[in-house]
């Protein structure tokens, strides 16, 4: 059944965390001084499988964790689509800071840490995990930062206020099937409809795929799309980061597994095992392209490099 609220202002730390958390999940929700007096401001619309809320509140930090998701699990994904201020996001791996014109998708059911200052506006999307996941197992991993301030992801951002804007002229069925096309909209941006990668978070995005390479670079598989679904990341994404930092996926895969083999060649846990196994065990196809890729960034042959651990 579709229902709509007018503008509910609150007053009151405690009452918003009764509203927020009956809006968004049950959360551990922090605020500077709770005796203070407190400005909040909630609108929601919702249908049976859709929900679009405004909120805008005083300075808190929301925790959702384990627990809260133990004994409140939701089954929902959010978009936050922020209008005004600045609020800063983590979930797993992944982090970001939002201001208008990014925005995030984000799974309720992870434990999630959200922060942001008490001028902070943002429209929240929220929809069934299963509707997102039969649409697109891309955009139902990790957190995925979207572009909201043309092309594609500028669409998505009008059609999510739009929607709230209108609650009162809309019918359950007009606001399901805007909410379908909605979706199906998320989704595609999601997995890379977007244009280009939002420089303040590239610095970010460059830290985090270095990590993950340095620790996975010797699974076989290991490519750009593995790292951008593991991060929660589209491909675009990834590349347009490297690139702006000189380098590319494959030769950041290729040189953390040089620089593994060179650690295995002169550790004494590998002394055994010969340099093709080293080379396999090192993601590497073939033992001639691993030795010409090791000469190439050492100087030297394998083999060189072996007798001078010794």
């Amino acid at each position: 059944m579709y229902s709509w609220s007018e503008s509910l202002t609150l007053t009151s730390a405690s009452d918003w965390d009764e509203l927020f958390t009956g809006l968004h999940g049950a959360s551990r929700i922090s605020v500077p001084d709770r005796e203070a007096p407190w400005s909040a401001r909630l609108e929601w619309q919702r249908s049976t499988a859709y929900g679009v809320a405004l909120c805008a509140g005083g300075r808190e930090v929301v925790r959702r964790e384990t627990r809260h998701i133990r004994s409140d699990p939701r089954g929902t994904y959010e978009l936050l689509v922020p209008l005004a201020g600045s609020a800063w996001v983590e979930q797993g791996p992944s982090a970001a800071e939002l201001r208008p014109g990014s925005m995030v998708l984000c799974d309720i059911d992870r434990p999630m840490r959200f922060a942001h200052d008490a001028d902070f506006l943002s429209v929240a999307f929220i929809v069934s995990g299963a509707d997102v996941a039969a649409r697109s197992p891309v955009a139902a991993g990790e957190p995925k930062l979207l572009r909201a301030e043309r092309g594609l992801g500028r669409i998505v951002r009008q059609l999510t206020t739009t929607l709230h804007e209108e609650r009162a002229q809309l019918s359950e069925s007009a606001f399901d099937l805007a909410c379908d096309r909605l979706l199906d909209l998320v989704c595609l941006a999601a997995e890379g409809g977007t244009d280009t990668a939002p420089a303040g978070q590239r610095a970010t995005v460059e830290a985090a795929v270095r990590r993950y390479v340095r620790r996975h670079a010797c699974d076989r598989d290991l490519d750009v799309a593995v790292i951008a679904t593991a991060l929660g990341w589209s491909v675009r994404y990834v590349q347009q980061v490297l690139q702006e930092a000189g380098t590319t996926a494959r030769d950041l895969i290729r040189r953390e597994r040089l620089n593994a083999a060179r650690a295995r060649l002169a550790g004494a846990g590998w002394a055994s095992y010969s340099i093709a196994q080293i080379a396999h065990s090192c993601g590497f196809g073939s033992h001639a392209s691993f030795t010409t890729a090791f000469r190439a960034e050492f100087g030297l042959t394998p083999s060189e490099a072996r007798r001078r651990s010794d």
